[in-house]
């Protein structure tokens, strides 16, 4: 669904403050693939687009290995939604189409 694809800059509420990222969508039917790059790295991502929501796992590594359960709506720009992060709760996050 090509309405999902582009570059959002995202920032995700955490309890180690702001993490601001830049996630990139390029869909192909019910999948899509993309990076999402930050201050900590860079890392290729993949998974389910329905309708305009994007769902997806980052594994991280730093600060501490962990995988962050994802997903988020996008509506016209904007980018919501939020990262579970296991027994550390869920975070908030959004963001905007960049040019």
């Amino acid at each position: 669904m090509a309405g999902v694809d582009g570059s959002y800059n995202c920032v995700v509420k955490s309890p180690l403050g702001d993490q601001k990222t830049v996630l990139t969508v390029k869909s192909d039917g019910a999948r899509f693939s993309g990076t999402n790059a930050g201050a900590m790295g860079s890392m290729d991502v993949a998974g389910d687009v329905a309708g305009t929501t994007l769902s997806w796992k980052m594994h991280l590594t730093l600060p501490m290995t962990m995988t962050l359960d994802c997903e988020a709506t996008i509506d016209g720009d904007t980018l919501t939604g939020k990262v579970g992060a296991g027994a550390f709760g869920s975070f908030p996050m959004s963001g905007t189409r960049t040019a």
